[in-house]
């Protein structure tokens, strides 16, 4: 093999290495679906909390995606926020599925949960998930430990049995 064969070769290496890097970036930002045409339908859910939610965070059932967040708002009446998000046609939910704000692993992305419910009629494009529980704030968890130690601490309790 000659060397304008070797050059060949190695700039076909460069070529792979190039789409491979480009496709794991799609993937580390959630675009790595290239049809944006795909028939879903448009629901909403109301939080107290949405914590670190993203735009184009999953939502996903069972471990499965199937769809993705397209908007998030604040309420100026209830101050609320207001998760707008677009679920595939193939997946059909009860109206009375439950929605939770998730964290993927300890300190991962948060993603939404969907919990199916056992009503007959399933919820409609513009339908708004009315049982939800917001996002866990880590923060708040270590706020809450700290006082509660620190409320023991001042009544005198040392946790020992009597």
């Amino acid at each position: 093999m000659g060397k304008r064969g070797i050059e060949t070769l190695v700039g076909g290496f460069e070529l792979l290495r190039q789409v491979g890097l480009v496709f794991l970036a799609l993937q580390a930002a959630n675009l790595g679906s290239f049809s944006n045409h795909r028939d879903t339908y448009t629901v909403t859910a109301r939080f107290d909390n949405v914590g670190g939610l993203k735009v184009r965070a999953p939502v996903r059932s069972a471990g499965v995606t199937v769809g993705r967040v397209t908007a998030i708002s604040l309420d100026p009446q209830t101050f609320q926020g207001v998760v707008t998000a677009e679920i595939d046609r193939r997946f059909r939910f009860p109206k009375d599925s439950a929605a939770k704000i998730l964290t993927s692993g300890l300190l991962g992305d948060q993603y939404i949960g969907l919990e199916a419910g056992g009503d007959d009629a399933n919820l409609e494009a513009g339908d708004t998930i009315a049982q939800t529980q917001s996002a866990v704030v880590l923060e708040n968890l270590i706020g809450q430990f700290l006082t509660g130690r620190a409320a023991d601490a001042g009544s005198g309790d040392t946790g020992a049995p009597k």
